[in-house]
């Protein structure tokens, strides 16, 4: 059914539930960052279970992405995604009431598995349900309000985590999860892939589980494994990679398309998303981190921190898109993560006696010019390197390594700068070990920028013939198109992904 209109009663339902569900989870990654020194000092925690915190939904989250596109369109994405924002708001009540860091963490945990479901459902709908002219607009509309989520998100986060307990921060899901049910279920048609493969790949979803999963534990226990058991893990976690790939290669229906790493425009795109997404999942938890251990910020005050970057975003990302169609993905892709990291040297320097306006919002604005550049251009060339047909397949393996990227810059670099146990706690073991991190991150950023550079190549010129692409690329027909986006920003609108369903994942600027 795709013949609804905007105007219409049930299409301001769709949009509704497709709001509801994605603002849902926005909300809750807006709020964990900033929750973590309350949830550290209630719950006892350590430094690697506030790594587990964040980690545990980015692993589900990054592990199941696609297979929850999958299971959309062959069981109904309103099905899928009822199914998804339920076991959310579940895992979100489950969360609220955790007594210990390990009831947390398991429930973080479960929350990425919804999130896998409702994520690619959200948007996914839109673009079934909607009659064609009227798709770039409810992809707009849903862009608008979630620009106004992203933005509202640091008040109210902080203010639940400041002035009630961090568990309001995932109880407040429960009415929202509810009423995005009741929408859902009563009022959005159901919409399906009468095409799609019937087969699933669950033994690539599985080895990809057990592969991110196993590394991390390796990356965030090591000190309790001891460093020869570590090695021994890690290198464990290496190999059931390397049997993800084989199993990939050799399968009918994978979960990843291998044939799309035969472009080396499209690896050259991830191999820079993997760096980029890793210093901003890393940034993101050590600034939060810092500005309450060091500076004594609030909740309220440590989310409110980075919001210039998200009003950045809702105000000029749209116009980077622009510059990069003019120009080529080349330049931006390469200036945008060095301009990113000129912003993290700049944070480098906060530290006990910064203020916030000589301190922070210097290198958090820098930092937010340097995504306005880089975010636009690094979606639409990951899209054009697969043909139209398979873009959803390819801007989903994007979305899995930006979020795979996170997960193992948080698990690893708190190890890397000498941080354990409570030293989160600390203001002097944290500053020094904060500067450091940040250092790598802006060495991070700059080499995502040098491989754009070296790796990246324009589209052909108007009116000169286009080069045939690389590799052969195949793919599911239907699959989401689930682009990653950077913490705590909305799409800029349906420019630049024609054809396709535009699915962002959107968290918080403070998570990631």
């Amino acid at each position: 059914m795709s013949d609804i209109a905007l105007g219409s009663r049930t299409g301001r339902f769709v949009i509704a539930a497709a709001v509801l569900g994605s603002g849902m989870a926005l909300l809750d990654g807006t709020v964990v960052n900033v929750a973590l020194v309350r949830i550290g000092h209630e719950l006892g925690a350590s430094l690697a279970d506030l790594q587990w915190i964040t980690n545990g939904y980015l692993l589900a989250l990054a592990s199941l992405i696609l297979l929850g596109g999958s299971l959309g369109d062959r069981f109904g994405r309103r099905r899928v995604f009822v199914i998804g924002v339920a076991w959310f708001t579940v895992a979100s009540a489950a969360c609220g009431l955790a007594q210990s860091p390990g009831q947390l963490v398991v429930a973080r945990v479960l929350q990425g598995i919804g999130g896998a479901l409702l994520t690619p459902g959200s948007l996914s709908m839109i673009q079934a349900s909607f009659r064609p002219d009227d798709r770039g607009k409810a992809i707009g509309t849903w862009s608008g309000l979630g620009g106004i989520a992203a933005a509202l998100g640091p008040f109210v986060g902080g203010w639940l985590v400041q002035y009630a307990s961090w568990r309001w921060a995932f109880l407040v899901n429960v009415p929202l999860g509810a009423a995005t049910v009741w929408i859902a279920q009563l009022h959005v048609p159901e919409t399906r892939d009468e095409d799609a493969d019937p087969r699933f790949d669950v033994i690539g979803a599985v080895l990809a589980t057990l592969a991110l999963g196993i590394t991390t534990f390796a990356l965030i226990e090591h000190e309790a494994l001891g460093l020869a058991a570590a090695v021994g893990v890690g290198a464990l976690g290496l190999a059931v990679g390397a049997a993800f790939v084989v199993v990939e290669r050799r399968s009918s229906h994978p979960m990843v398309q291998p044939a799309l790493f035969d472009s080396r425009q499209f690896s050259a795109a991830n191999a820079m998303t993997l760096l980029v997404y890793a210093a901003l999942g890393a940034v993101f938890f050590f600034l939060t981190l810092q500005v309450q251990t060091v500076l004594g910020y609030g909740p309220l005050l440590a989310g409110m921190a980075s919001l210039p970057v998200t009003v950045l975003m809702l105000l000029f990302a749209a116009r980077g898109g622009e510059l990069a169609s003019r120009i080529g993905p080349r330049l931006p892709m390469t200036v945008g993560p060095l301009v990113c990291g000129v912003g993290v040297l700049l944070l480098s320097g906060v530290g006990a006696g910064s203020t916030y306006w000589t301190g922070i919002l210097p290198g958090i604005t820098v930092f937010g010019v340097g995504l306005t550049l880089l975010v636009a251009p690094l979606t639409a060339t990951v899209l054009a390197a697969a043909p139209d047909r398979y873009a959803g397949v390819a801007s989903g393996v994007n979305n899995a390594v930006a979020r795979a990227g996170s997960l193992l810059a948080v698990a690893a670099l708190p190890a890397v700068v000498g941080l354990s146990g409570s030293d989160y706690a600390v203001p002097e073991a944290f500053s020094s070990a904060y500067r450091t991190a940040m250092l790598i991150c802006a060495g991070l950023l700059a080499a995502g920028g040098v491989l754009s550079w070296s790796l990246i190549r324009n589209p052909a010129p108007a009116g000169r013939p286009a080069p045939e692409r690389e590799g052969v690329v195949v793919g599911h027909p239907g699959t989401r198109h689930t682009t990653a986006m950077p913490a705590g920003w909305s799409c800029a609108g349906s420019e630049g992904c024609p054809g396709t369903s535009h699915d962002h994942d959107v968290t918080a600027s403070s998570t990631h």
